[in-house]
């Protein structure tokens, strides 16, 4: 089948690429020329494991292309996604502009039956605009569906995502709109769920607002495990084995970033409001987010007395390991605040350091995890890449100043951690990590 992608940011990048691996006939197509020159240079914008190789085959087999307009995607594509940006407003409403704009964009390049898929996350109620929007710029009698279409992806692991989905979801309202994208996801038509669109689009908000939730969980039980001296890690696994609840999601931390989950959570707040009910609940898991990058840097300043002028040693800027993605990092913030106290921050991450020099000014950004910690007063691991878990703490403790270690991601055993003659705090773990 012949499909088009309108947007090579994440989403659309990946997604267009799947479809060409699953033998579909795709066009990726942008606006940002750039963009699109460096994509057929083979030059990937994003860091994901796996997609600049799958880029590369499926370009060579001819099943993947790039384009620059949107009626080159009008003309090609029987199924047409729009992946274009959907950012956050101040209010937390997500900026639906692009939306808007492509759709008036696609109405005047209708010239034939296309199916419509809004695969950017919506408010619920978005496919509704989008649809009325397209009737009201396109030519008379103009044939078309919209369906909502919504991503699960990880970042980290989205090729694997897209090509072992845990359920494809489609909303659509019309017997013809199903059985086209039923035909485009036949690999996966025993995982497909099918909906009407308002219901499809709610379920994407929801799922991440309570993966949240679950986070947030479980960082205000290590705070309650800190207080009493239990393990935050002995209670999630108790709890994770309880199959209605799963082990997923229950690792204490910093608090979760990304630019899915918060933007995510604030967009359910906002759209709940809209539609006349307070989601306190979801306020709840938003502070509880915040709550725990204030509590990380209370640990720093409870080991380090006086922050000014001290140099702190900072492993990870990405908000997970895995991809170079710095959106809604908690450790932007961290170093943000660091510096901001007077602290000498010296940052290293295996490749979200790019991006972060672009959003962080006054900080150092060191080559190696080593040079990162070489004279510090302090480590704060603020991403658990795999680097740090493997790197050879007696050489760290040997170049530190002092041998101090606040874990916002429970990389190490704490335990071990003071054998080695380290001051270690980490999330959760009273009894070895010290009070909150």
């Amino acid at each position: 089948m012949k499909v088009s992608v309108i947007g090579t940011g994440y989403v659309g990048l990946v997604t267009g690429t799947i479809f060409a691996e699953l033998g579909h006939d795709a066009l990726c197509i942008d606006s940002d020329g750039r963009k699109i020159d460096a994509l057929e240079a083979g030059r990937i914008p994003i860091y994901e494991p796996g997609l600049d190789a799958l880029i590369a085959l499926n370009r060579k087999a001819g099943k993947l292309r790039f384009g620059r307009s949107i009626g080159e995607a009008m003309k090609h594509g029987q199924v047409v996604f729009i992946c274009v940006g959907t950012p956050p407003l101040p209010s937390g409403a997500p900026d639906l502009s692009a939306i808007d704009a492509v759709s008036r964009e696609i109405a005047k390049h209708l010239t034939e039956y296309r199916v419509i898929v809004e695969k950017s996350t919506v408010p619920v109620q978005t496919g509704e605009k989008v649809r009325v929007a397209i009737a009201k710029y396109a030519k008379a009698g103009a044939e078309f569906d919209v369906v909502s279409n919504p991503e699960f992806l990880r970042e980290g692991s989205a090729v694997q995502d897209a090509l072992n989905p845990d359920r494809v979801v489609v909303g659509a309202e019309s017997d013809r709109a199903r059985a086209l994208m039923l035909e485009l996801y036949e690999p996966f038509r025993n995982r497909t769920i099918l909906t009407d669109i308002k219901s499809a689009e709610l379920i994407k908000h929801a799922s991440n607002s309570f993966l949240a939730l679950k986070i947030s969980f479980i960082n205000a039980v290590a705070n309650i495990c800190e207080l009493s001296g239990a393990d935050v890690t002995q209670v999630a696994r108790g709890m994770g084995l309880d199959s209605r609840i799963g082990a997923a999601f229950l690792n204490a931390g910093i608090g979760y970033g990304g630019s899915c989950f918060p933007k995510d959570v604030d967009a359910f707040v906002d759209i709940s409001s809209r539609l006349g009910y307070d989601f306190h609940l979801l306020r709840e898991v938003q502070r509880i987010n915040q709550d725990q990058r204030d509590r990380f840097l209370k640990k720093i300043e409870a080991e380090l007395w006086v922050v000014r002028g001290k140099k702190i040693g900072v492993w990870g800027l990405s908000f997970k390991p895995n991809t170079d993605d710095i959106r809604e990092s908690p450790a932007i913030r961290i170093c943000a605040a660091l510096r901001d106290a007077g602290a000498r921050v010296s940052a290293y991450d295996p490749k979200g350091a790019e991006r972060a020099k672009e959003v962080l000014a006054g900080i150092e950004f060191a080559d190696s995890a080593m040079a990162a910690v070489e004279g510090a007063d302090c480590l704060a691991v603020c991403t658990e890449w795999d680097e740090f878990r493997k790197a050879d703490m007696d050489k760290v403790k040997a170049a530190m100043a002092h041998p101090t270690v606040i874990d916002g991601r429970n990389i190490w055993d704490p335990a071990e951690m003071e054998k080695k003659g380290f001051t270690y705090r980490s999330v959760g773990r009273g009894a070895a990590g010290g009070p909150a």
